[in-house]
C-alpha cells in the first residue's frame, strides 16, 4: 500500500515538473512545425511597380566604432551604391547608448547589463527600427540590387532553415506592433544560460526573435490591428541570380561553444535519442533515490517504535 502511495506521489511530482518545463519551451517546440509559408514574400508582389512604399528609405547599420573592418567595406559600399537615395544612419556603441538613454531610459539598465556586446548590437536594431523605421542590415550583408521592392511590406525579416527567422536583415515601418512586442519583451528574456552562444541567441538574437514571431502571431492574429510579419525566403535573399543580397565574411562574435550548437543542429536525431535516454535515466535514478530514502525512513520508524516498546516494557517492570 505504501509503495503504491509513493508511486502516485512521485508520478504527480514528475508530471508537474514535465508540465512546467514544457510550458517554458512550448513556443520553441512549435517553431519546428511552423514554416510560415502563408507569410512568404511572393515574386509577383516584388514585380508590382505600383505598390505603395510603407517603409521609409533609411538604412541602419551598427558597429563598435566608426572603424569598419576591411572585409566589410565592400559590402557597405554595395549597400550605398545600390540605394543612393536612402538616408544612411550608422550606429556606434556610443551613439546607440545615447539613443537608448534619451528615447528609452526605462531600458538603459538592461542595455548596460548585457554581458556580451553583440547583445547590445541586437537590442539597438529593434529599438531604432521601431522608432525610425527603415532597413536594418548587418555589416557583412551586401546589396545586389535596390531595395525599393521590399519597402511595400510593413515589416519583413529573413526566413531561416530549418526553422525560425533571422535578425540580420529586417525592414519595418515606424511603430510596427511586432517590434513593439519585441522591445517590450527584452527585459523578460534577459537571462544567462551558461553558454555564451545560447545566452545571446535566446536573450536578444535570432532564437529570441523567432519566439517573438510565434507569440506575436498567436496573440495578435485574430485581432483587427494585426499586421503580418512577412518572410523573405532564400531565393529572394541570396540564392538566385536576381536575389537582393550578398553575404560576406562575418559572424565574428561566435565562440567555441557555437561549434557545439552547430554540431547538435546537424545531428539532431542522435541528440534527440540521447536526450530521451538521459532524461529517462535521470527519472529512474531519481525514483530509485526516492524509494531508497523511503525505505530508510521506514527502518528508522520501526527502530523508533521498537525502542519505545522496549522503554515501556522496562518501565512496566519497575
Amino acid at each position: 500500500m505504501r509503495m503504491r502511495r509513493d508511486l502516485v506521489i512521485f508520478c504527480f511530482l514528475l508530471v508537474s515538473l514535465v508540465g512546467f518545463l514544457f510550458s517554458q519551451v512550448f513556443t520553441l517546440f512549435t517553431l519546428l512545425f511552423d514554416e510560415g509559408s502563408g507569410d512568404y514574400v511572393l515574386v509577383k508582389e516584388l514585380e508590382n511597380e505600383d505598390a505603395t512604399m510603407r517603409v521609409p528609405k533609411i538604412i541602419h547599420q551598427t558597429y563598435i566604432n566608426e572603424s569598419i573592418p576591411e572585409e566589410w567595406k565592400q559590402a557597405q559600399a554595395s549597400v550605398l551604391n545600390q540605394n543612393q537615395d536612402y538616408k544612411y544612419m550608422f550606429w556606434t556603441d556610443e551613439s546607440a547608448r545615447v539613443f537608448i538613454a534619451e528615447k528609452y531610459p526605462w531600458f538603459l539598465e538592461t542595455f548596460d547589463s548585457y554581458p556580451f556586446p553583440i547583445m547590445r548590437a541586437d537590442a539597438i536594431r529593434y529599438f531604432i527600427l521601431y522608432y525610425y523605421g527603415g532597413v536594418y542590415m548587418d555589416l557583412d550583408i551586401g546589396c545586389r540590387r535596390p531595395l525599393d521592392p521590399l519597402l511595400q511590406f510593413p515589416a519583413l525579416v529573413r526566413r531561416t532553415e530549418p526553422t525560425g527567422i533571422s535578425n540580420n536583415i529586417m525592414l519595418a515601418e515606424p511603430h510596427h506592433p511586432f517590434f513593439k512586442k519585441v522591445i517590450d519583451s527584452l527585459k523578460k528574456y534577459n537571462r544567462n544560460w551558461g553558454m555564451p552562444y545560447i545566452t545571446v541567441m535566446y536573450s536578444t538574437g535570432p532564437l529570441f526573435l523567432s519566439v517573438m514571431w510565434k507569440e506575436y502571431k498567436r496573440t495578435m492574429f485574430s485581432k483587427p490591428e494585426y499586421i503580418p510579419l512577412r518572410l523573405l525566403t532564400s531565393n529572394e535573399y541570396s540564392d538566385a541570380s536576381d536575389s537582393f543580397f550578398d553575404y560576406y565574411v562575418g559572424s565574428s562574435w561566435h565562440r567555441e561553444d557555437a561549434k557545439t550548437i552547430m554540431w547538435m543542429n546537424d545531428h539532431w536525431i542522435l541528440v534527440t535519442i540521447v536526450g530521451f535516454l538521459v532524461g529517462f535515466s535521470i527519472i529512474g535514478v531519481v525514483y530509485t533515490m526516492y524509494r531508497y530514502c523511503g525505505r530508510l525512513a521506514d527502518v528508522r520508524r520501526r527502530k523508533h517504535r521498537h525502542y519505545r516498546k522496549t522503554d515501556d516494557y522496562e518501565l512496566d517492570k519497575v
